[in-house]
């Protein structure tokens, strides 16, 4: 037998080539031809039973179908109802069929549809997107049926493309209008619920990495739909889930995607070892690429922040998933059950505040596991990840990511089992806190933070912001929520007389320099702020250490230590003393705060007004100019008896966190921003359509 000369193989090699691109060429031209024949009114289905069988075994072209959408006019879409309603009923149609391939591409032609109706739905034509794509008449039922469809999909043996893009169909639909609620298709899915598969998938092992975060994503979205206005289905059925599984796939798939932007931040942040003048050339040249990726992260995270707090926000049974102890996966060693206990201790207390012989509360000693096997949470990746997005609040995606954070961080300290999970002395956990360069420090990260209680992050958090953003742009309502954290926090220790070893002078000297702050800069401030508020919330803190600060401080030595401190900053609370009182003498719009403030005030004023002249006289009798910090601890401790203060009332309580009426705008405008950002990411379905083929391809 003769041997094929090389030449001719490679002549027919071409050959073969040029056939399948030309067998190419004549499948596009045919699908292409059957949408101009529905686009000029004509039905190609006429006379040919096979007709829907044959095409939705063609690759789908959802980029002509979109423009050729885009080019009707007004008149010339009505005109094309009947077309689209029945190419919209065919493929729902098909979806009941056995192919798979058919189904994908009808799954991709639904795509295609929804995004050029509803996008042309914007031109105020004065159509109804239903009717268009659907028709009143049949919109019931045949909604009903895709729907059934999809959820046979998601929870059924089909492959996995095939659930992916299932899911992307939805969010395509879900996220059709700038206003969810404005996307009147939507009303079938309340009526015929997608809920329960998406909670399987949650739930399942094998799904959840693939299929999760858009399960997540459908759901949060689906969440907000009218949410102001009416029963959502959604909402009531998140409030109210209790499927541990699923619950706990939730939050490791939220965990999971913050956990990579910390890691992400962490490498950027690593200090280069080349030499100084690759590393300025190297810096200068990713300066602009490395903010605007930074920004596009965070803007990404947006989805995945709102799905944590409506998961908070809605179901209490979360906060055991938001808290559930895990150890790394390199790690062998299984996490440890939770252990809640407080330790109730009290100093004695009379009608002024003492300072007499207290014995610390005895608790188990914490255990320190070792670094390989130290548990974490998805409040330890929170954390971390709030203490990087609150770093920056100037740009606007960068103040509402660390506002939500803020609220979702709000309504854990308002959990009693989330405070009593990060009171734990035997819950410790390593927490990577990230704080902002600043003109006295650099930027930096603790390498190995000590193994604490997650209260005593939250706190450290807390305090670094109120350190951090003290500047000419200045926060004022992310400081009012961040006090807002610390009180809620105090309020659950007041309450149940827990205990930690906390440095709480660092949140005194914090709270100092904000006063300070407020003082030096009232001009500024005060004609675009309440910055009474403000102070007095500040103020309102050192009454709730004053007052009930042996109910929960850790030894006397720190309650003595809370004293030293009002008195050695006095000027700082006499001056805005004064501050307020000038206001309270004129017709000011914060006349009534700076009133409140004064009130306030009343026993910071007595404290000093009390130990001052007794430290002057301790240094005039001692001959002392100045005197040591133990010596006028000293004085303190033995005045404490000839102290009056009055009791102040409500100091314990505070407006729990609603989201309806004040923060709707804020979420309103989130939600459309996170549409937005969806829309486009769903907007080139290619990929997914190419891996759906060729998986249904190696299937078959």
């Amino acid at each position: 037998m003769s041997q094929e000369s090389p030449a001719n193989k490679e002549k027919t090699h071409s050959i073969l080539l040029r056939k399948s691109s030309n067998q190419k060429m004549v499948l596009k031209e045919k699908i292409v031809q059957i949408y101009e024949a529905f686009f000029h009114g004509e039905d190609p289905s006429v006379s040919n039973p096979n007709f829907w069988d044959e095409l939705f075994l063609l690759r789908v072209n959802t980029q002509f179908i979109e423009s050729e959408i885009d080019k009707l006019n007004g008149d010339g879409l009505l005109d094309l109802k009947d077309n689209f309603n029945l190419l919209f009923f065919q493929a729902c149609e098909t979806l009941k069929g056995d192919n798979n391939i058919r189904k994908v591409n009808a799954l991709l032609t639904l795509c295609a549809l929804v995004r050029g109706i509803f996008r042309k739905s914007q031109g105020n034509y004065g159509f109804d997107v239903i009717n268009l794509l659907v028709g009143f008449d049949s919109a019931e039922g045949v909604m009903q049926s895709l729907i059934e469809c999809i959820n046979n999909f998601l929870t059924g043996d089909f492959p996995t493309t095939l659930k992916q893009l299932s899911l992307k169909f939805m969010l395509v639909l879900v996220t059709a209008t700038d206003n969810i609620s404005q996307n009147t298709m939507l009303e079938y899915l309340l009526i015929n619920s997608l809920f329960e598969s998406l909670v399987l998938i949650l739930g399942n092992w094998n799904l959840r990495p693939i299929l999760g975060q858009d399960a997540v994503l459908l759901l949060t979205l689906l969440v907000q739909y009218r949410k102001y206005e009416s029963a959502n289905p959604y909402v009531v059925k998140l409030s109210i889930l209790d499927d541990e599984l699923a619950l706990t796939g939730y939050a490791q798939i939220v965990s999971h995607l913050l956990s990579e932007f910390n890691r992400d931040y962490e490498d950027q942040s690593e200090e280069p070892t080349q030499g100084w003048f690759s590393a300025l050339a190297s810096m200068v040249g990713s300066m602009f690429v490395a903010e605007e990726k930074k920004m596009e992260m965070m803007r990404a995270n947006d989805s995945l922040l709102l799905a944590l707090y409506e998961a908070i926000h809605l179901n209490r049974n979360f906060i055991t998933a938001l808290t559930h102890s895990h150890t790394p996966p390199s790690a062998t060693t299984p996490p440890s059950s939770p252990v809640i206990s407080t330790s109730p201790a009290s100093f004695t207390q009379g009608s002024a505040p003492s300072s007499p012989t207290q014995e610390r509360p005895t608790s188990p000693a914490p255990t320190t596991p070792s670094p390989m096997t130290q548990p974490t949470n998805l409040l330890v990746t929170f954390l971390q990840y709030s203490s990087i997005v609150t770093q920056e609040t100037k740009e606007t995606t960068r103040f509402n990511n660390a506002k939500l954070c803020l609220i979702i961080l709000t309504c854990i300290a308002e959990d009693q089992y989330a405070n009593s999970i990060m009171h734990d002395a035997n819950m410790t956990f390593r927490v990577p806190l990230h704080k902002m360069p600043m003109r006295h420090r650099k930027a930096r990260t603790e390498v190995n933070p000590p193994s604490r209680p997650l209260v005593c992050s939250l706190l450290d958090l807390m305090v670094e912001f109120v350190q951090s953003h003290l500047m000419k742009t200045f926060p004022m309502e992310l400081y009012v929520r961040s006090l807002g954290i610390i009180h809620r926090v105090l309020c659950y220790q007041k309450k149940l007389r827990v205990r930690i070893q906390y440095p709480w002078k660092h949140l005194w000297t914090a709270l100092i320099n904000l006063l300070k702050f407020l003082l030096s800069h009232e001009n500024q401030l005060v004609k675009k702020y309440n910055v009474f508020h403000l102070a007095s919330k500040v103020v309102n803190i050192f009454n709730l250490f004053v007052t009930y600060g042996d109910t929960f401080l850790p030894n006397p030595t720190s309650y003595d230590e809370l004293y030293y401190e009002i008195i050695r900053m006095h000027h700082s609370f006499d001056n805005v003393y004064s501050m307020a009182l000038r206001y309270t003498a004129t017709e000011s719009e914060h006349k009534d705060s700076a009133a409140k403030l004064t009130n306030h005030l009343v026993n910071i004023r007595a404290i000093i007004n009390h130990f001052s002249p007794k430290v002057d006289a301790w240094a005039v009798a001692n001959h002392l100019s100045s005197l040591t910090e133990e010596q006028v601890l000293e004085v303190v401790r033995g005045n404490y008896d000839t102290l009056t203060l009055k009791l102040q009332d409500s100091l314990d309580q505070y407006e729990r966190y609603s989201e309806k009426p004040r923060e709707t705008p804020f979420f309103t405008s989130q939600v459309r921003s996170i549409i937005c950002d969806v829309r486009k990411s769903v907007s080139n379905l290619s990929t997914h359509h190419h891996d759906a083929l060729t998986e249904l391809a190696a299937i078959s």
